[in-house]
Parts: C-alpha cells; structure tokens; sequence
C-alpha cells in the first residue's frame, strides 16, 4: 500500500514512497471524455486506492496540423486560424501572428491602432478568465457561479461582436492595424461595463473566493514550485501563482503597454488557490488599463494606409510574443519571401503548463487531480494545434 509522507519543513511539499505490490495498483483513464478535462484530453491514471502513483497526458487527439497549414496558406488567408487555436482568448493569437509579420517587414501600426488592440485584447482576457471561472467552479461541483460567468461574458460579447463581427473566435486584427474602427458606442458600453464588472466582484468574492468549501478543494493542493515551472516552461497565472512576476506586457513591453499603469498579481502559496487568485486580480487589472486607454485614445487611422494588398515580407525570421490568458504566446515566423509562410512555430502557453501536470500529480488524491487541472486553466486545442 502507498505510504505517503509529507514533509512541510521545506519551501513545498515532498512526497516518499515505498513500493505497491502491482496487484494493488489500478489503471484509470480520465477522458477522452471527461467533463472537466474540457476538450478531449486523455490522462493515463496509475493510482493506489485514493492516491496517483503515475499520471501521463495523452495528447493529439483533435490536432488539426496549425502551423503545417499556415505552409500552404496566404499570410492573409492564415490569419482566421489563430481564432481556432486558442478560442477563449483569440486576439492574444490574433495580436501575435499579425505582430510577427509586421516585425518582419517593419510595418508601422497606426497609434490609435495599437490602443484599440489593448482594450479589445484586455476585454478578451476578462471573458476568458470569466469562463475559466464558471468552468473551475463547475468542476469542483458548484454550479451558480458559472451562471453569473456567462450572464457577465454576454456583455463583452455584445461589446466585441459590434465591432469583430464575432462573439468568439475572433479575427480582428490585420496586419498594420484593426478591421474596423471603434465608434462612441462602443466606448460608452465598455466604460459602463468597466462599472458594471467592479461592483461584481464583491459578490464574487462572498459568494465562491470566501466560501469554506472551495478553500477546502483548493487551499494547500497542487503545489508549484518555482523549480518546477522553470522546468517546464510555465507561464501566465501558473507562474505568477508560484512566486514570479513574469508579464510579457512588462517583460518584453508590445504596443503601448508600457503606458499604463498596472500591476502584476502574483501569490507565493504556490496551490491552486494562489492560481485562482492570481486570475481574479488580472481581471481588476485588465479594468484599470481599458479605462486608461479609453480615456488617452488618439485620434488617426485605424490601419496603415499603405499595407500593400498581397503581402510578401522580405526574407528572414522573426520571432513575437504576447500574454496571453494562459501564459506568453510566441510566434517563430520564417519566410523565403514568397507570399506564403516558409515556417510558422506556435508557442502554447496550455502545452508547456500541461506538461508539469505529470510531477505535480504524483502522490495527490484522486480528487484533487481535478483541482490541480482546473487550476492550470487549459485550452485543448492550444495544446494539440
């Protein structure tokens, strides 16, 4: 049987085993279908009664070739793609496919251009924190709050739909600015809902981040440590949960960010609930830079008026990154110069945190796999590509 052994002298919990007989051990597999695997991801269960001896992600299972069909498409005709790789937060990769191209061919993107991209990115990041929310909550068997997550993500949907066309897999963004300009409405409704979305939080805050039966499954599980991220490349809330102000947005400054003023949340408990924290602060944070950039929007284009219509960037490579929901999406973009991507290499926030899910499992309930996944905030399709 598993003798588990906690030693909490330490900065994070270590784990010690002695040998299971192998007629005690069970193989478990959670998913393909699983609900709070959220897609069809596979995780290959060793346990012993209760506890995980072994747990091994089995990926590939809706892998769609992303970066080989970008081979075989226009840089323009490539572009809904990024919609459909991360779908919760589509202008992060909108934002930095169209800013890996414009870095390899110099290509100026208009002021107000850039301020337009920063509030409808930040909305973007708030409806994906909102369903991750919802989501988190509904794993753990709560089931109100994803209600109010939706009723809240209708509003910025409505918001983005007027202006994107879309409510989801957005495809916003071209290449030296914006599709469309944004309008008076459209400024009015996102100050109201900038209002609207702080006087929610207190009732978030009472209804779920208080409450003694979350803190239960949360609080305390999943440890992170710093080692482990920098091991397996861990970024976003992952990160910031385990001790580390890393933000592309203040790292490798994009656009106009460092313009703003705001802050990085980051929590040194390294447990689930650090990560939860971290991504209810980001949504504060994201309200405070739409509010400073609606209220310092330039006047001008919304697009570079010369971007030539069939694009062909000069030989090269370039490589861009952004933050996204989930962590820093990279773009290693290669052209021969013809009018198709030569090379195109995505970097998935969702994949490099999925990948500690292994190291972090072993030794936790079985019930607390659940927690730890849904902490880690994954998008399948970002995983598979």
């Amino acid at each position: 049987m598993l003798d588990l052994k906690l030693d909490t002298s330490g900065d994070f919990y270590t784990r010690k085993f002695q040998p299971t007989p192998e007629e005690d051990k069970l193989i478990l597999n959670m998913g393909p279908q699983h609900p709070s695997t959220h897609g069809v991801l596979r995780i290959i269960l060793e346990i012993d009664g209760e506890y995980i001896l072994r747990a091994e992600p089995v990926l590939g299972y809706v892998h769609r070739m992303q970066e080989k069909m970008a081979e075989v498409k226009t840089y323009v005709q490539y572009l809904p793609n990024m919609g459909r790789v991360d779908y919760l937060h589509a202008l992060a990769w909108n934002w930095a496919y169209v800013g890996a191209v414009e870095k390899l061919m110099g290509l100026e993107v208009p002021e107000r251009a850039e301020y337009i991209r920063v509030i409808t990115c930040e909305l973007n990041r708030i409806n994906s924190h909102l369903l991750w929310w919802g989501a988190y909550l509904l794993d753990l068997g709560a089931f109100t709050p994803i209600m109010y997550a939706f009723a809240d993500r209708e509003i910025v949907m409505d918001i983005l739909q007027r202006i994107t066309g879309s409510r989801l897999t957005y495809c916003y963004y071209r290449f030296g600015g914006v599709s469309a300009d944004i309008d008076q409405k459209f400024i009015d409704d996102t100050k109201e809902f900038c209002k609207y979305m702080r006087s929610r939080f207190p009732m978030y805050k009472d209804l779920v981040t208080d409450n003694i039966i979350l803190r239960k499954r949360v609080e305390d599980i999943g440890h992170i440590s710093l080692e482990t991220c920098r091991k397996y490349g861990a970024t976003g809330p992952v990160l910031r949960g385990s001790g580390k102000s890393y933000d592309v947005r203040r790292a490798e400054p994009y656009s106009v960010y460092d313009r703003f003023d705001f802050e990085i949340p980051v929590y040194n408990t390294r447990d689930a609930f650090a990560r939860y924290l971290v991504r209810m602060d980001e949504m504060e944070q994201s309200l405070r830079i739409i509010e400073q950039a609606l209220d310092s929007l330039p006047g001008g284009d919304y697009i570079h008026p010369k971007v030539p219509k069939i694009l062909k960037p000069p030989k090269g490579e370039v490589y861009f990154a952004v933050e996204g929901a989930r962590g820093k999406i990279g773009i290693h973009l290669v052209s021969d110069g013809s009018k198709n991507p030569y090379r195109l290499k995505l970097r998935s926030p969702s994949f490099s945190n999925l990948s500690l899910f292994r190291d972090v499992a072993r030794g936790t309930l079985l019930a607390d796999a659940v927690s730890i996944l849904g902490s880690l905030d994954l998008v399948i399709p970002e995983i598979d590509r």
